[in-house]
């Protein structure tokens, strides 16, 4: 790696003073772990890193009112796993991260490093689209609130100004809904998918009131599939209308081939898991 100057704000306004935004060499950091791997590959040389480590408690903190959750920036993704309250009001969250990476990352890596890395095949974003979570930003002209499925806007790509910092993540009140994620995977169980499928289902006794439906990894961004979901509004869920809504999904969705597969084979592989997906929410416990 070239030589590259490291600072360790203690605040987050001190932090995004440090950023200069018309230099795209100068970059936070928050654990690292993505960040590490390009530098060491040479895709990226920074001639200056800002360390979100040092700035306190306040970004690390899991907060609930009501079962809605907030929850710190910088908070760890094993932080997040282990949490009680997110096992009871988002135990999907837990559920995912059982096979996101392994342990040694997780202990090390944050939910805000994780959202504002933009990777299309990060395991938490379909996820958190799912759940209708939304971000509160920092930024040197004021924060502002977006919602997970508006922060990514394509691949490694996000919504963020360059000073631009998330100071946390909200997750509103799942009530009786119930949701799954089903990732796919050409290696070992927490290798990066091929594909992703996030669902949550809000039912009406044996019939789907609303359903929100989302796809990663095999697209470019984790996005909705709005034609799916409006498939699935009013129906029960059977065979044919999970056909209906797989065969909606792979209409609507752009496919990306890479070396876990074709575009064809992932358009194959969302066409089954939509309704994998479907019956796994349907059937989730309320704990995990």
């Amino acid at each position: 790696m070239t030589p590259f100057e490291l600072l360790e704000p203690a605040s987050l306004k001190d932090a995004i003073a440090l950023i200069d935004p018309d230099d795209p060499t100068v970059r936070p950091m928050a654990g690292g772990t993505a960040l590490m791997l390009m530098m060491k590959a040479g895709v990226f040389a920074p001639t200056r890193l800002i360390s979100l480590g040092k700035i306190g408690d306040a970004l690390t903190r899991i907060e609930t009112k009501d079962g809605a959750l907030a929850i710190g920036a910088m908070t760890t993704l094993s932080k997040v796993e282990h949490s009680a309250d997110v096992a009871k009001y988002a135990p999907v969250i837990v559920h995912t991260m059982k096979r996101l990476s392994n342990v040694r990352v997780r202990n090390v890596a944050t939910i805000g490093g994780n959202l504002a890395h933009g990777d299309p095949h990060m395991d938490l974003p379909p996820v958190l689209i799912a759940l209708g979570a939304s971000v509160r930003t920092a930024a040197t002209k004021g924060g502002r609130e977006l919602m997970v499925e508006d922060l990514l806007t394509d691949y490694y790509e996000t919504a963020l100004e360059r000073d631009e910092l998330i100071a946390s993540l909200r997750i509103p009140a799942q009530g009786k809904a119930r949701a799954a994620y089903l990732k796919v995977t050409t290696g070992s169980a927490d290798d990066w998918p091929a594909l992703g499928v996030a669902v949550s289902l809000d039912m009406d006794g044996d019939k789907i009131k609303t359903a929100r439906v989302v796809a990663s990894a095999a697209t470019p961004m984790a996005i909705r599939l709005k034609g799916a979901e409006n498939v699935l509004t009013g129906k029960a869920v059977d065979d044919k209308t999970l056909k209906a809504a797989g065969d909606a999904a792979c209409d609507e969705a752009e496919m990306v081939a890479d070396v876990r597969g074709s575009a064809a084979y992932k358009r194959e592989l969302l066409r089954i898991y939509i309704g994998r997906a479907v019956r796994a929410a349907q059937q989730a416990d309320a704990k995990p």
